[in-house]
């Protein structure tokens, strides 16, 4: 009897295997890296942190808890030459790659994820001994000779005719300035050299250069600290952080004329502005932006991946959280003051994302 029953059993079992009435159970897909955590490195840029960091912890809490995300917010420089090194998954930096770095890692490739801009913060005290607030108005070619010390107090004509409602003190400019290297100091040193022959000429654009006049502070709070300390002193910092610490900024005119306040709506204005001169390697700047409603002081900061990434799980891992960060991500995005994506720049930044390999070829997505 026990036999028959086995038999049975048997030929059961064969009967519904054959007919696809029973699957094997899948082992788990180690290579897609399911069923267990995933440890993704970065370093880099101090801009994005907040925001950046933001984002690592809601994607792990409610995306995909099997990716912990590990970011050491050392600066853009930092960031550059340990991606290079290899020793971090992913590097960040609000500076595009310069040419040197470009040729000593050709596979290396800059993925725009927001938007900042930098404002010229102030402290000035009017005639009748009042704090001006935010919306001081300055055009390019008199914040350009402020920073090269040729216009040297606050009433000079350049300044007070764009400001007839302000009472301008006779009193000397005090510039302030960042003495480290900086993203911030990339993105507004290549905007004066946009828009002064002079400070192209004398100065340039980088990361840190020979100020011509002012006084050097360590960071955003360095820069504040000045500013803070000294009344009737100039000085530039993120947009964020003047928010957050109720610091008063000037409207800039842009290339139209126009005198635009520092937002979130005006830096994405001009990211939609520039989207369809963006270069194949998507390093590009976002400053004196054309478009009657663009700020004309901003700029990307950049996620760094090599196409052909050595690990197809940390690989794909990255792809799709950078994908959620673009879509999903935004409302993080606008609410810490950072400036999502033009639609046109998120699409592209996505195919691109799209494109990358993984040990030796293999597709991401």
């Amino acid at each position: 009897m026990k036999r028959r029953l086995w038999v049975l059993w048997l030929v059961l079992v064969w009967v519904l295997v054959a007919c696809g009435g029973v699957k094997p159970v899948a082992k788990p897909n180690f290579d897609q890296g399911v069923g267990k955590l995933v440890i993704i490195t970065g370093a880099g840029a101090t801009f994005p942190y907040p925001l950046y960091s933001k984002w690592f912890y809601v994607y792990s809490k409610v995306v995909d808890p099997l990716v912990r995300f590990n970011y050491q917010s050392i600066g853009s420089g930092g960031g550059i030459r340990q991606i290079m090194a290899r020793t971090v998954d992913f590097g960040a930096s609000d500076a595009i790659l310069s040419e040197e770095e470009k040729a000593a890692a050709p596979d290396l490739q800059m993925f725009p994820t927001v938007a900042g801009g930098v404002v010229v913060a102030y402290h000035l005290v009017d005639a009748q001994g009042q704090e001006v607030g935010t919306g001081l108005r300055l055009t390019p070619d008199a914040l350009a000779d402020i920073f090269l010390g040729h216009i040297t107090r606050w009433n000079d004509p350049r300044i007070q005719d764009v400001n007839p409602d302000i009472a301008l003190p006779d009193a000397p400019i005090s510039v302030a300035h960042r003495s480290d290297g900086s993203g911030t100091t990339f993105l507004f040193t290549h905007y004066l050299a946009q828009v002064s022959p002079e400070w192209r000429e004398k100065v340039g654009g980088g990361k840190a250069v020979n100020w011509p006049v002012g006084i050097g502070g360590k960071g955003n709070e360095g820069v504040a600290g000045i500013l803070q300390q000294q009344p009737n002193s100039i000085g530039y910092v993120e947009l964020a952080y003047a928010v957050q610490n109720q610091m008063a900024y000037a409207f800039i005119q842009n290339r139209e004329g126009n005198f635009v306040e520092p937002t979130v709506d005006s830096i994405t204005a001009a990211s939609d502005a520039y989207a369809a001169e963006m270069p194949e390697d998507m390093g590009q700047l976002l400053v004196n932006a054309p478009g009657k409603d663009s700020y004309p002081i901003a700029g990307y900061t950049f996620i760094l991946l090599y196409k052909d990434m050595p690990n197809c799980i940390k690989a794909r891992k990255i792809h799709d959280f950078m994908v959620w960060a673009l879509t999903e991500g935004d409302v993080y995005a606008r609410s810490l003051l950072y400036a999502p994506l033009g639609a046109s720049v998120e699409k592209m930044v996505i195919e691109r994302l799209d494109a990358l390999t993984c040990q030796g070829g293999r597709p991401v997505k």
